[in-house]
């Protein structure tokens, strides 16, 4: 499985270099100037060539790229913001760590409250309440996650005034205790959270759904609740354990999913992570930046779909990894 593993890492690379390669074209090639933010009618033309030669600008897209694959893949170097005029390396510590957090505290919650419904409507399967788990569930999954999070806003934080709407903690947070911070803290995640984590969660009620329902009906659940075996053991020992196959996939899958989906609910909540950073790169033309988070979401993937592979040949040891690579 570590061969495995490692195969599957080294045949990444390329696939790596032809993305980032194609966004570097394509970036550079879309109409706009990075510069342009820095543009007035007063500004010496003199100094915005010098300002082209610092960062590079002034040479040829071929020249540039060459650099490029230089810095980025033999330096390990991630170069400068324009926008920001610090290195993007650093700008990118401080942003990952909140979009890990709040991508998963939402996979958390989706697993949690997806596993609770889909154990639910499985053992309810054809009934009326099943009916409007599933109803429920089919709904919460088409709501889009913008929509979602206006709506979260308008009703908890202006009409009842319970949670915060934006940012990652409040005003003067910092000098107070840590608990009172931890408890600050909470408040800020609780509806980013919720927006972020309620289509992983109706994925995850619809699909556990499925795979218990199925299992239910075979002949080893049968036998242990002829033995006398408590229902609620059957279910969650035996049932349950033997369900979570696709579940694993689709946790791990659902990670590039979040980091990539957390675009959008960061600038709604303006929350200081990859995504807000990914927007406003965007919109400046910083090319630095987008390079580097396009690396981040693509390394995510590769990882997220790794992760998938080998979590469901560990939990069902009739899957060899290494049979089926060769």
């Amino acid at each position: 499985m570590l061969s495995y593993g490692i195969r599957r890492l080294l045949a990444a690379i390329p696939i790596l270099f032809v993305i980032l390669t194609l966004t570097f074209f394509l970036i550079h090639l879309a109409p706009g100037d990075p510069l342009s933010m820095f543009e007035s009618p007063d500004i010496d033309p003199a100094a915005r060539e010098q300002m082209r030669r610092i960062y590079g600008l002034d040479a040829p897209l071929p020249v540039q790229y060459l650099r490029w694959v230089r810095d980025f893949f033999f330096r390990g170097e991630f170069g400068t913001s324009f926008q920001k005029h610090r290195p993007v390396a650093d700008l990118l510590a401080e942003a990952i760590p909140n979009t890990l957090l709040l991508a998963g505290l939402a996979l958390l919650a989706g697993f949690v409250i997806g596993g609770a419904i889909g154990i639910l409507s499985a053992l309810r399967a054809g009934s009326r309440g099943d009916f409007t788990l599933s109803l429920a569930t089919l709904t919460l999954y088409s709501l889009p996650s913008f929509w979602l999070a206006l709506e979260l806003i308008l009703v908890f934080s202006l009409w009842l005034g319970w949670l915060p709407s934006s940012h990652i903690a409040s005003v003067g947070a910092a000098q107070r205790q840590w608990f009172p911070r931890i408890i600050d803290r909470f408040a800020h995640l609780i509806l980013p959270v919720l927006t972020l984590g309620i289509a992983p969660a109706a994925m995850m009620a619809r699909y556990l759904r499925s795979s218990l329902i199925e299992v239910i009906h075979q002949d080893f659940i049968r036998t242990a609740r002829a033995k006398g075996i408590a229902e609620r053991f059957v279910v969650l020992k035996h049932a349950l354990a033997n369900s979570l196959l696709p579940i694993l996939t689709l946790g791990g899958l659902s990670i590039p999913i979040l980091i990539n989906g957390s675009l959008i609910v960061e600038v709604i909540f303006s929350w200081p992570g990859m995504g807000r950073v990914i927007y406003e790169a965007v919109f400046a033309r910083d090319y630095p930046v987008i390079i580097a988070t396009t690396f981040l979401a693509s390394c995510l993937v590769i990882l997220g779909n790794l992760m998938a592979d080998l979590s469901y040949a560990l939990a069902d040891p009739r899957i060899r990894l290494e049979r089926h690579a060769r």
